[in-house]
């Protein structure tokens, strides 16, 4: 299993509402395709930020390098394309480094 850390800088800081994680995380499994390989997701709302959890399958090594971190951020990016309460909260995501 890898676990890749993430996180989205609001727009407006400031306190968040007690689901506010839970809406994120629905937003990102609607949007999870079945090669994300994605099994499990937590989410923390501080005030600046939701900082994320994302939790995928490790690739077999003869598949070549890990893309976990890409992965990640490619299903934060389509969540936040097609998601307006995504896009009205936060910043788009900035592109993965490793």
């Amino acid at each position: 299993m890898d676990v890749v850390y993430a996180s989205l800088t609001r727009r407006e800081p400031g306190r968040a509402s007690p689901e506010e994680a839970g809406e994120v995380v629905e937003v990102l499994w609607a949007h999870a395709r079945p090669a994300d390989a994605l099994q499990h997701i937590t989410a923390r709302s501080e005030s600046d930020r939701l900082d994320l959890l994302l939790y995928l399958l490790t690739r077999h090594p003869a598949d070549g390098p890990s893309t976990s971190v890409a992965t990640a951020h490619a299903l934060i990016a389509r969540g936040h394309r097609n998601s307006p309460l995504l896009a009205r909260r936060y910043h788009a995501p900035t592109p993965a480094s490793c």
